[in-house]
C-alpha cells in the first residue's frame, strides 16, 4: 500500500488531542499524519489572544505544510475546520491531492462563521461579546453527542475559542472546487441545518462523494475505525 500523507485539523474549542485514535491507527498502518493544533486552543491556549483572527488559523495550516515540505496531502477539516482549510487551499493547493470535510462548514467567498453558526453558537458569540471577553467558553461533550464514556474526557480537553473568529470575513477565489479528489462526511446525529444543506448539495455534485456515518459529530472519538476506513479510500 503506498505511504499518504494525511493532515487533519480540528475544529472550534478543539485540538490536534482529538485526532488521536485516528492517528494511531493511520500510523500504524504506516501513513505519515499531522494534527496541528490552532493558535489559541488545546496546547497552545496560552497563546490565546484578541488579535487571533481566521488569518492566523490559515497560516498555522498553511505553514506547517510549508515548513514540513508536505506534498501529495489529504487535508481534513473538521467542522470550524472547514474555514483555515478552505482559506488554507488558496495557498497551498499545488500541495494538496485531497480534501475531506468532516461534518465540517464548507463556507463561500465574503462568509462569516457567525452568519453559519448553530443557534446555541451565536448565542455564546453574542454574550461573549456583551460581556467584552476575547473568547468563548466550550459547551458541553453532550452538545456534540459525544459517546458517553468519552464525554468527561472531551470535557477535560476543550478549551475557549477566540471570539475574532466568528467575524472574521473569509476571501476565496474558488481553490478549494479545484482539488482533485473531494469527500464530505455527515454525522447526522448531530443536528446543524447548516451541514445537512452542504451535505445534500455535494451528494448532488459529481465531483464530490459524500458519506454518513451514524454518530455524533466528533466522528474521529466516537467511530475512529469507520473513519479510517473512509480517509483511505478518500486519500
Amino acid at each position: 500500500m503506498t505511504q499518504k500523507t494525511f493532515m487533519l485539523v480540528h475544529g472550534a474549542w478543539h485540538g490536534g488531542w482529538c485526532w488521536r485514535r485516528v492517528a494511531d491507527r493511520l500510523e500504524k498502518q504506516g501513513h505519515k499524519v499531522l494534527t496541528p493544533t490552532l493558535t489559541g486552543l488545546g496546547e497552545r491556549l496560552h497563546l490565546m489572544s484578541p488579535s487571533i483572527d481566521l488569518d492566523t488559523h490559515i497560516a498555522d495550516v498553511v505553514n506547517v505544510v510549508k515548513w514540513e515540505d508536505l506534498k501529495g496531502v489529504c487535508l481534513v477539516a473538521h467542522s470550524y475546520g472547514g474555514w483555515p482549510v478552505s482559506g488554507a487551499l488558496e495557498k497551498i493547493l499545488d500541495r494538496v491531492s485531497s480534501i475531506v470535510f468532516l461534518d465540517a462548514f464548507v463556507p463561500e467567498d465574503g462568509q462569516k462563521g457567525f452568519d453559519l453558526a448553530s443557534d446555541f453558537s451565536r448565542k455564546g458569540t453574542l454574550e461573549a461579546q456583551q460581556k467584552g471577553e476575547i473568547s468563548r467558553p466550550a459547551p458541553p461533550a453532550s452538545t456534540f453527542h459525544v459517546n458517553e464514556q468519552d464525554r468527561a474526557w472531551v470535557d477535560s480537553k476543550t478549551t475557549p475559542q477566540p471570539l475574532a473568529l466568528a467575524f472574521s470575513t473569509i476571501r476565496l477565489t474558488g481553490a478549494r472546487e479545484k482539488v482533485a479528489k473531494k469527500t464530505y462526511i455527515r454525522a447526522p446525529v448531530y443536528p446543524q441545518p447548516a451541514f445537512d444543506t452542504y451535505y445534500a448539495a455535494k451528494k448532488a455534485d459529481s465531483s464530490w462523494r459524500t458519506y454518513e456515518v451514524p454518530c455524533g459529530h466528533d466522528v474521529m472519538v466516537d467511530m475512529p475505525d469507520r473513519l479510517v476506513e473512509i480517509l483511505l479510500e478518500s486519500a
